[in-house]
């Protein structure tokens, strides 16, 4: 399966449900890409518009890149080769449709939305079926806006635990990696 992982700052919603960007963090950064390495995701795109945050994230990518970091730590910067600063979703898609030679079908996540297509292992046979990429979006915030809903082909259910009361606020680093090990793990 060929899987791509996005970690969307923007377009998102805050909790009036209106369209903000998020910021960055560097636990995002580091967790996701060592989750995505594990499970075999061929890249992770960390989404936002702003170039400083950009430039953060590639300074933070770099950082490992040096002989003295990588010596003291090279599982970091392996599983740090995957990730990638972009500033748009589109330019994800882009990216990704120039190394598979067609165009993924967008995948998305969120606890929030009206209706869901799905759970993991009906999108996984969906994308076995149609040998294409896969993209998998994860929002930040309050979740995917609908702006960034418009472009999925699939809308995951929930993470629901059987133990939940009515709270159900993951970390995206915790759903990350629950929906890798339910795709990919034993």
């Amino acid at each position: 399966m060929k899987l791509y992982l996005g970690l969307v700052h923007h377009p998102i919603k805050n909790k009036l449900g209106e369209l903000v960007t998020t910021s960055v963090t560097n636990l995002d950064i580091h967790d996701i890409s060592r989750s995505c390495r594990t499970f075999g995701v061929k890249k992770y795109f960390i989404v936002t518009p702003f170039v400083a945050q950009r430039e953060l994230v590639d300074s933070i990518l770099g950082h490992w890149e040096q002989d003295k970091a990588n010596a003291y730590n090279p599982d970091r910067q392996d599983a740090l080769s995957i990730a990638r600063a972009v500033d748009s979703i589109e330019t994800a898609i882009a990216e990704i449709t120039k190394m598979e030679g067609q165009a993924p079908m967008i995948a998305v996540t969120g606890a929030n939305f009206d209706s869901f297509d799905g759970d993991v292992s009906q999108l996984t046979k969906k994308i076995e079926g149609s040998n294409m990429p896969c993209f998998l979006l994860f929002g930040t915030g309050w979740g995917l806006h609908p702006i960034a809903l418009e472009k999925a082909d699939f809308k995951l259910s929930p993470i629901i635990s059987k133990n939940s009361d009515g709270y159900n606020h993951l970390s995206v680093r915790s759903a990350v990696a629950i929906y890798l090990d339910r795709m990919f793990g034993s």
